[in-house]
């Protein structure tokens, strides 16, 4: 029956943060971009402090190395990656599905940066390949052409991929820092450092709260976003990073963007082009040539779950 449970929240935090791409879609036309990615986390931040409370014995951060953690985590996982995919989304060029494309070559890019700025780990050829082909995906996706680079969409397209940077990077340097912190308090105070240096960009961008247009839409999507894809979606993935492991978990990067095309198509009359189909594919080719030993490794685990579903 854990099979089951495990599977069925598998599928729900895929849907959860892939309808959260729409999400975002839809609420952009009732907030500034940065000022909604800022607010969003005011509700996220202080959620999941409450939680960290409760779930650890020690809630706060301790020393110069944990506070590093913070500082990367805040800057780079959550104001830099949500201040570019923001922005990149406010593009009408952007649609939901493509957006979440971009956003799964996270893995891939974690995996590059990790071989350059870990000693430990070193890119191999086919690693290099498959690094290539994630990118390749992103150049199917935003289609540059030299004589109109600002239009169509391309520069918008290439902030989303800023953000998929953006949290690659971040998460391979908390891991170059000599800290540890339990990822519950980790995410809450990044969160929250996250959510006020937002609001500084917000600020600096001319952006304010009269800019605002409440309506249901814009107080549904803010709410959406907050309770279920950042508090309600985080629970759910450290539960299944402890019982499934890294590599399974990142599957969910490439069966999200399936939800967010099947919600930007319900709820945005959003159409899915060849040319996103495209990239995704290139871009989990990449994932399976970056990940092919983990993958291999992974196999029979995999294997006997799935044989345990049948017997069940």
């Amino acid at each position: 029956m854990s099979r089951y449970r495990d599977f069925g929240l598998f599928l729900a935090l895929a849907a959860v943060w892939g309808s959260a791409f729409m999400a975002i879609k839809a609420g952009l036309a009732y907030f500034p971009p940065v000022l909604f990615a800022a607010l969003r986390y005011d509700v996220a931040g202080v959620l999941m402090l409450g939680y960290a409370v409760w779930a650890v014995d020690d809630p706060f951060p301790r020393g110069r190395g944990e506070w590093a953690l913070i500082a990367v985590g805040s800057t780079l996982l959550i104001a830099g990656y949500h201040v570019l995919l923001f922005l990149g989304e406010s593009d009408p060029a952007v649609t939901s599905a493509a957006a979440a494309v971009i956003v799964s070559l996270s893995p891939v890019l974690t995996t590059g940066f990790a071989r350059a700025l870990l000693p430990a780990e070193r890119l191999t050829v086919v690693g290099s390949v498959g690094l290539l082909c994630g990118l390749l995906g992103v150049a199917v996706l935003a289609r540059p052409d030299p004589d109109a680079l600002v239009t169509g969409g391309v520069v918008a397209k290439l902030l989303v991929f800023g953000a998929a940077t953006a949290f690659a990077l971040g998460s391979v340097l908390t891991r170059r820092i000599d800290a540890e912190l339990p990822i519950e308090t980790m995410e809450a105070w990044s969160m929250i450092g996250g959510a006020l240096l937002m609001h500084l960009v917000a600020v600096g961008l001319g952006e304010s709260v009269g800019d605002v247009s409440l309506s249901t839409t814009a107080v549904l999507s803010l709410a959406y976003l907050a309770l279920a894809a950042s508090a309600l979606g985080f629970l759910i993935y450290f539960h299944l990073l402890d019982r499934l492991g890294a590599v399974e978990i990142n599957l969910v990067s490439y069966v999200a963007p399936v939800f967010a095309a099947l919600a930007g198509w319900l709820f945005l009359d959003e159409g899915l082009s060849p040319a996103t189909a495209a990239g995704f594919l290139l871009i989990f080719l990449g994932f399976l040539l970056v990940k092919r030993r983990a993958i291999r490794a992974e196999l029979p685990r995999l294997g006997a779950s799935i044989r345990g579903l049948g017997d069940d």
